[in-house]
């Protein structure tokens, strides 16, 4: 018994030695010692059934119930229907047509047409014509001479559109005819020496040219013009216009030229005192690089006009090279933009653009070319309101040579004939002057709203001269104020213009420079009205009403303008 108690003893102690054994601070490599826990297991647990059962000695019986209904059946008519989505109810879109004709006819004998008609595949290519034709009988009812005008004009072009470039060729002629009928009220003109004037003058304007663009070039593409303007007095004028343009990024920015090859030549077949003929020809050859500079909130251009011009009648050679700079610092978002620059260049003067600006000029014009020194600006634009724009600009300009028109010196006191109907104190001439312009701009734009705007612009110059005694037919003051409304059917418009007054410089028959004086011409204001229904997208009533003050004022001395002008129409678009 007692070598049984210590055997006993003996092996709980091993047995309690080994599952506590300790661990040591390092491993051995060579030798691993693996000890499993003791798991005690429960060989006969006493398992408590989940779902005792109760013994009752008491019964209990459910009580039967009979239910019963009065039923009586019903024969519905609903039948579901599918769920749609709710479809918003959307204005039809005005259809956009791409040819129109427009006639109307006003009082003074006034009839206009004008179309556009054209066709194509928008894709590939586009060809079309432009007919324009407007025409008076006069109805100036002082004037002893014929006061009736036309303007008609016929322009064609072709386009081709290809994936890395587009072409157009397109050609034109217009005819304008006018009338020498501003004599002087001072003096007292004989039937006889009215009727032996001819005092219409026809201007002739023929052209042929086209342009090329590239899209994905250095070269961004050129124009070619040549333009052919003549008269009935046999004066001739032909110009060749043609301006590459290049275009390439340095970085973020932008490097771009344009260039110039210009050339014109002219004649008269006689000057204003001889018969000699009045010959021009210049060759003028231009480059005008720009560098763009372009940042969050200031845009600058840097850049500069270079001209080679050679005056091949007189065998004179210039070069001319201008400032092109110019910078808009955006100070306050679409509030303030402050803007600035110098700019300059070179004005070939052609008789096609007196001619235009003033067609009652003689054709026996000296033509030289403008040098536009600098053109120093500074001023502001940007908005005070959400619909309310602006724009202030003060400027001064420096010009050598600066075209001015003046009368021409008569040569008849009514009774003694002369050769040419424009000789009769009824036309002018072109006179040039160095002259300095100090002047200041002001615009304003309003959208009340989606169907009115208002926009008005006033304009003032101050002209220093150097030879002459004043800036002759140039006014002071000019201003604007227009308005436009519109709905879907109606639409109005007015422009309201003035022109400050305007001085002329008039030499009496027989006698000199010394002798003539300077002579008023008042200013003027001139209301111009327009409106009309849109009856459909396809047909337009319309109405205008120039002069509605019924002024009978001059656009330069001695040329009365009609007074009260009405005319209406229709204009019909469509498709072909």
């Amino acid at each position: 018994m007692r070598k049984l108690i210590i055997t006993s003893l003996t092996i709980l102690i091993t047995g309690f030695s080994f599952s506590q054994e300790t661990k040591k601070d390092t491993l051995k490599t060579e030798e691993i010692s693996v000890v499993k826990p003791y798991t005690p297991k429960i060989s006969d647990a006493f398992k408590v059934t989940s779902n005792p059962t109760i013994e009752d000695t008491s019964a209990i019986e459910k009580e039967k119930v009979t239910y019963s209904i009065f039923s009586i059946p019903v024969a519905s008519t609903f039948t579901p229907s599918k769920g749609k989505a709710k479809g918003v109810i959307r204005e039809p879109k005005d259809r956009l047509f791409e040819n129109y004709i427009s006639a109307g006819f006003g009082n003074f004998t006034s009839p206009l047409f004008e179309a556009y008609i054209h066709s194509g595949d928008t894709r590939y290519n586009d060809f079309g014509i432009f007919i324009n034709h407007h025409s008076s009988e006069g109805g100036i009812n002082d004037a002893l001479l014929n006061t009736n005008f036309s303007d008609t004009r016929i322009d064609g072009y072709y386009k081709q559109f290809d994936r890395d470039y587009n072409w157009q060729v397109n050609a034109g002629i217009q005819r304008k005819q006018f009338n020498y009928y501003g004599l002087s009220s001072d003096l007292i003109f004989e039937d006889a020496f009215i009727n032996s004037l001819n005092e219409e003058q026809v201007y002739k304007n023929m052209y042929v040219g086209g342009k090329i663009d590239f899209e994905d070039s250095f070269f961004k593409g050129a124009t070619a013009e040549i333009l052919n303007f003549s008269d009935d007095y046999n004066s001739n004028e032909i110009r060749l216009l043609v301006k590459p343009k290049i275009e390439f990024p340095i970085s973020t920015e932008l490097i771009n030229a344009d260039f110039l090859i210009d050339v014109i030549s002219g004649k008269f077949k006689q000057n204003y005192t001889t018969t000699d003929d009045l010959k021009y020809s210049y060759l003028n050859l231009g480059f005008n690089p720009n560098f763009e500079v372009l940042r969050e909130n200031l845009t600058i251009n840097l850049g500069a006009k270079l001209y080679y011009t050679n005056d091949l009648e007189n065998k004179i050679t210039n070069f001319y090279a201008y400032p092109n700079v110019t910078a808009s610092l955006k100070m306050i978002d679409e509030v303030l933009t402050l803007v600035a620059g110098v700019t300059g260049d070179l004005y070939q003067n052609t008789y096609s653009n007196f001619a235009n600006k003033n067609p009652y000029v003689s054709p026996t014009l000296n033509i030289l070319q403008t040098d536009k020194q600098y053109k120093a600006f500074v001023g502001a634009k940007g908005k005070l309101a959400s619909n309310i724009g602006y724009n202030f600009n003060v400027s001064h300009t420096s010009e050598i040579n600066k075209p001015l028109f003046i009368q021409n010196q008569t040569k008849t006191d009514g009774t003694i004939l002369i050769d040419n109907a424009y000789e009769a104190g009824n036309s002018f001439e072109v006179i040039y002057d160095n002259i300095k312009t100090l002047d200041f701009l002001a615009e304003i734009t309003i959208d009340a709203s989606e169907e009115f705007d208002f926009s008005g612009t006033l304009n003032y110059s101050n002209f220093t001269t150097e030879n002459q005694l004043e800036a002759w037919n140039l006014p002071t003051i000019k201003a604007t104020i227009s308005a436009d409304y519109q709905n879907k059917n109606w639409f109005a418009g007015a422009k309201l213009f003035y022109n400050g007054k305007i001085n002329d410089f008039v030499i009496p028959f027989g006698l000199t420079t010394e002798n003539g004086s300077i002579v008023e011409n008042n200013s003027y204001m001139d209301l111009n009205l327009n409106g009309g229904y849109i009856f459909s997208d396809r047909l337009t009533a319309f109405a205008k009403i120039n002069n509605a003050l019924g002024e009978k004022y001059h656009t330069f001395i001695n040329y009365q303008v009609q007074t009260l002008q009405i005319l209406a129409g229709i204009t019909y678009k469509f498709d072909l």
